[in-house]
């Protein structure tokens, strides 16, 4: 479904990613862990169109995706929910899920029709943001905030969402909650490629995990394989 070939990309002068790669097959939760400032991010960045490449693959379905703005890629069927959730805090809870379908909907006629249809998936997978539909998003807690992040990206009928460091900033107890989200998400079958500094956590929903160290994979396999690796478990899991 995604396959990231030996990309290289950063910022200005400054190469963050030397010649990573990685794949997310169709219906997996796919972890991407590491330190901070290994690359993570601008991975993401990368295979979302946030920067441009300047060099390696990205493919999306089998379509050659790398070097295209972010709304083109966005049209083909990738979401990123990016790290800080970044929802717009006036508007209310319905209306940012609303913006997340703008895509693939009619522009006029027949948009709030057809969204009531997006509406009611993630209004079933989280109750909470039902509840809080006509709040302004700003006022919002922070998970459920992400809540709202990730069903605005479900709104756009994606085949792939990048969901970045989805509990940076949570206390513990509203951490949990976002994992059960991903569980969630996971039972539903959707594809998604997670970076996450809680490894253990990213690690208990995953299918598979890549290990990212200095812009590159250091270490990739099963979850219970990287449990089992004393490198992994000296640096992420002790």
């Amino acid at each position: 479904m995604l396959i990231v070939d030996n990309l290289h990309a950063g910022y200005g002068n400054s190469e963050v990613l030397m010649g990573a790669s990685l794949q997310v097959k169709q219906g997996s939760v796919v972890a991407l862990i590491g330190a901070n400032g290994a690359g993570k991010t601008t991975t993401m960045r990368a295979i979302s169109g946030m920067i441009r490449p300047t060099r390696g693959a990205v493919m999306l379905d089998g379509q050659p995706v790398q070097g295209h703005g972010a709304a083109r890629i966005a049209r083909l069927g990738l979401a990123h929910s990016p790290e800080g959730r970044k929802v717009f805090g006036p508007l209310s809870v319905e209306d940012n899920l609303l913006l997340g379908a703008f895509n693939h909907l009619p522009r006029f006629f027949g948009f709030r029709a057809k969204a009531e249809i997006e509406l009611e998936r993630v209004y079933e997978l989280f109750p909470r943001l039902r509840e809080r539909k006509g709040q302004a998003a700003g006022t919002l807690s922070g998970g459920e905030q992400q809540m709202l992040a990730i069903g605005r990206a479900l709104m756009a009928k994606p085949k792939v969402i990048l969901l970045d460091e989805p509990s940076m900033g949570l206390a513990p107890v509203i951490v949990q909650e976002v994992f059960n989200t991903i569980r969630r998400l996971k039972e539903a079958g959707i594809t998604l490629l997670l970076v996450e500094q809680f490894a253990k956590s990213a690690l208990e929903v995953a299918d598979y995990a890549y290990v990212m160290e200095h812009g590159n994979i250091a270490v990739e396999g099963t979850p219970a394989e990287l449990n089992q690796n004393q490198r992994v478990l000296a640096a992420y899991l002790g």
